[in-house]
């Protein structure tokens, strides 16, 4: 049985795929197989981050095993990978004009062994909001909020008032981070998240946000920008970001999805 990867770079028109990859596993020869055949099989895709040499697992939480017959001879997802998150050179998914996918098939005759990824969609809560009173008094190098738990894994914010990295002395820089005391990650679970960290503008609506998407591999990890808001615009009270020297800072985590390493059971 010859397998292909199949992928549509600007998405699957007729299947809601715009402003995605699409990417499928079909049977491409059948000739070898008996008549009324059916192939039953757990599929992973794979995306690799060039950047941390790490893969991002994909897999379909609500159908484990995928059945492959005469008239569907191809599976996958419309949505694999959204064009922004692609063309975002900090996920490490596009480097030097080369992204690479690959799969994992598991065809079904025993106990099945890999890894299951479950998407949590939508968590129901809504912002996060930590407010720093007297901002401009803080000496420490970093500081860290108070933590909140959405579907069952705890976080908080780490903020660096004067940056970090190459955003130090003159950005503000932020970043979410996973706690290693949640229900979630743990030697055989690990957590893919997309979230949204934002400073409020005290005067309008327009905050100073980015949505992430990242890969949480470990306890302890986190994630963010080096360059999240620039000193000049927080100190510049026109721009409502810093108000009687009160900060708000926000978070909303949009999905959430456990991979769990089935072969430790």
């Amino acid at each position: 049985m010859s397998r292909r990867l199949v992928l549509y770079p600007n998405g699957k028109k007729n299947s809601n795929g715009n402003d995605h990859i699409s990417l499928y596993l079909a049977i491409s020869t059948t000739k070898d197989l008996q008549l009324g055949w059916e192939v039953h099989a757990n599929i992973t895709f794979f995306v690799f981050d060039q950047i941390r040499d790490k893969y991002l697992c994909i897999q379909d939480a609500n159908v484990r095993v995928r059945r492959f017959h005469k008239f569907k001879t191809k599976w996958g997802f419309t949505q694999l990978l959204s064009h922004k998150t692609l063309n975002d050179s900090s996920n490490g998914y596009l480097v030097d004009d080369t992204c690479v996918f690959g799969v994992e098939v598991f065809v079904s005759k025993g106990p099945c062994k890999g890894e299951r990824l479950s998407m949590i969609n939508e968590p129901q809560r809504d912002y996060f909001t930590w407010k720093i009173d007297n901002f401009t008094a803080l000496e420490d190098k970093d500081y860290a909020s108070e933590q909140f738990t959405v579907e069952g894994q705890r976080w908080k914010l780490k903020l660096y008032p004067k940056g970090f990295g190459i955003g130090a002395g003159t950005y503000l820089s932020l970043y979410l981070m996973s706690l290693s005391d949640s229900k979630i990650i743990s030697p055989n679970r690990k957590v893919y998240a997309k979230y949204k960290l934002r400073i409020r503008n005290q005067i309008n609506s327009n905050h100073c946000e980015n949505t992430l998407e990242y890969w949480f591999p470990d306890p302890g990890g986190e994630y963010g920008y080096h360059k999240f808001l620039s000193r000049t615009d927080l100190e510049d009270t026109s721009k409502g970001y810093l108000m009687g020297d009160v900060l708000f800072i926000e978070c909303k985590i949009d999905v959430i999805s456990v991979v769990k390493d089935l072969s430790s059971n």
